[in-house]
């Protein structure tokens, strides 16, 4: 853990750019990708306006963003209840393994627990990251049978 104070907060419309550019580094380190800038920056910018999408959390130290997360929302009929899907995970690289990524899922898994009608979380992540795996695992993860697949239009 960092000596510094780790703050969680919602994003707001402040935070736009740098969940962006987050987001886009992610990319860069995960999958060796790069995003387009405009069309990140207009997705963020309606997922922080349009909260029945899902949300935005930022971790800060002194007022500076270090991180950040977003859940999703997922209904599970056999479950009667809502996932809620963790992604967009990603800390500042000079702030990792201090503690910013369990605050952040400490916050949002508090938030779950107090939602009646949140039944669980889930995440998925690139098959190869090892170190992802190892955090995700050390907060009570555990791997599924599902596999993911995808057809997307853009």
């Amino acid at each position: 853990m960092t000596n510094e104070m780790i703050s969680i907060r919602p994003a707001n419309s402040a935070d736009i750019e740098s969940i962006a550019d987050f987001n886009i580094a992610l990319c860069q380190e995960t999958e060796g990708r790069e995003l387009d800038r405009a069309t990140v920056l207009e997705g963020v910018r309606r997922f922080v306006a349009e909260p029945s999408r899902g949300r935005y959390f930022v971790a800060t130290i002194d007022g500076e963003v270090v991180g950040q997360t977003a859940h999703t929302f997922e209904w599970s009929d056999w479950r009667n209840g809502e996932i809620w899907w963790i992604q967009s995970v990603y800390v500042h690289p000079h702030f990792r393994s201090k503690g910013v990524f369990r605050a952040l899922f400490n916050h949002i898994k508090e938030l779950a627990e107090a939602d009646a009608d949140c039944c669980g979380i889930r995440l998925y992540m690139e098959r190869d990251n090892d170190s992802a795996r190892s955090s995700y695992q050390r907060l009570g993860f555990s791997e599924t049978g599902y596999e993911v697949f995808e057809l997307l239009f853009r």
